[in-house]
Formats: C-alpha cells, structure tokens, sequence
C-alpha cells in the first residue's frame, strides 16, 4: 500500500473498540480497596479518569499515591480485569465497521495502552486480526501517556501511513493528544472512559456511536 493511497483508522482498544466498561471499574474499585478507598460508579469514573492514572488517583485520594501503594493498586487493578475481561466483548457494531473500512479499501490499526502481551492474543481471540495493518499495546511500565507510542506507532507504518490522513478513534482525552502530538486527527467516543464534558474539551469531534466515528473519520481523512 502507498503512502498517500488511502485514509487510516488508529483504533484505541479498552472503551472504544473493547467494550470492557464493567471490568475496568471494577478492577479500579478492587485497587481502591486495598488501601481503604470508597468504590465509584462509572459516571464518577467517566467525570473524573485522566491520564497518567496517577494523577486520576490523586482527584480520589487528595494526594499521588506512594510508589509503594501505586505498585499495589496496579498489581491489584491488572489481576482483576484479567479475570474479569473474558466476560467483555466488542463494542456493539464494531465487526461491521471494520469489515466496511476494510473492504472500502483503507487500512487500520490498534494503538493501546494495555499490555502487549495480552492484547494480541485477545485481538485474535476475537477473530478480527486480519483487519489490521499493525497491532501494538504498551511494553513498558503503565501509567504513562499515550503521546510517544503514537509517534512510534505511526513511525513504525511509515511506508504505508500518512499521518495527514490518519484519524485516531478513542474514548479519551489522551488519544486527542497523541493525535495531535503525531500530527494526525481524532474522534472521540462517549462509550469509553471519560464524559462528553470531558472529551469535548479537547476540542475535536465527539460522537455518542462507533458508527458515527468512522463516518467522521472518512470525511476528517478525504
């Protein structure tokens, strides 16, 4: 494929693509335990969550979790939505708009911040692999922004991407960022993490669909 020969999706994967709403607040619940937290619902979740997740710690807490209790709290949050995602699946729609994208001659991909070592495996699992040019999840510590491994992401389909014609589909804030920060657009989906008084305020579009992110992806890349 060409670099300039077609628009290309980055898909985020947990919230937009993955609908694992339940399993990340239960698991952020399980973390908040351990060290005496009051469990949230998934609208306090939505008006709250930020990136790094440290800092979304400190919105509840009033202070950065030590290194000591944020090392439990991951460890904690990570063995809990392990458990519990194989009860998730695909946002609804989403087989059928990756099927579209495909067969209307673009390319996509998945850029995340969940665990490389356990995305792929969930990825192919689902039966949707082929539908993508590149899969990569995080490979280093978490907790971090999703900024440099855009960059390297879109650096990595260099000779097949053009980052002009490249739209970033998420649920939050941080995939506006790193869409920006890597030169290429973003749409972000209510469906996910964060509110829409929150995603509206990185200013780009905001839809309530799967959907209608791709529809605006199409006409962000012509």
């Amino acid at each position: 494929m060409g670099k300039q020969s077609g628009a290309h999706i980055v898909w985020d994967w947990n919230g937009t693509l993955f609908h694992d709403n339940d399993a990340v607040v239960g698991a952020t619940n399980a973390a908040f335990a351990v060290i005496g937290l009051e469990p949230i619902t998934l609208e306090q979740y939505r008006a709250l969550y930020c990136v790094p997740v440290p800092k979304f710690y400190e919105r509840l807490m009033g202070r950065l979790p030590t290194p000591d209790e944020w090392d439990l709290m991951d460890e904690v949050f990570h063995r809990y939505y392990a458990e519990h995602r194989v009860r998730c699946g695909l946002a609804e729609g989403a087989v059928e708009l990756l099927e579209g994208w495909t067969s209307a001659g673009h390319s996509q991909s998945i850029l995340s911040m969940y665990g490389h070592e356990e995305l792929l495996p969930l990825v192919r699992g689902l039966g949707i692999e082929t539908h993508f040019i590149r899969v990569d999840g995080r490979t280093g510590p978490s907790g971090g922004s999703k900024a440099e491994h855009m960059v390297r992401h879109l650096g990595a389909l260099a000779d097949a991407v053009n980052p002009a014609r490249t739209v970033v589909i998420g649920d939050a804030a941080d995939d506006a960022l790193a869409a920006r920060h890597a030169g290429a657009r973003a749409v972000l989906y209510t469906g996910g993490s964060h509110s829409r008084a929150s995603l509206e305020e990185a200013g780009v579009p905001v839809v309530d669909t799967l959907h209608e992110a791709v529809a605006e992806a199409h006409r962000l890349a012509a």
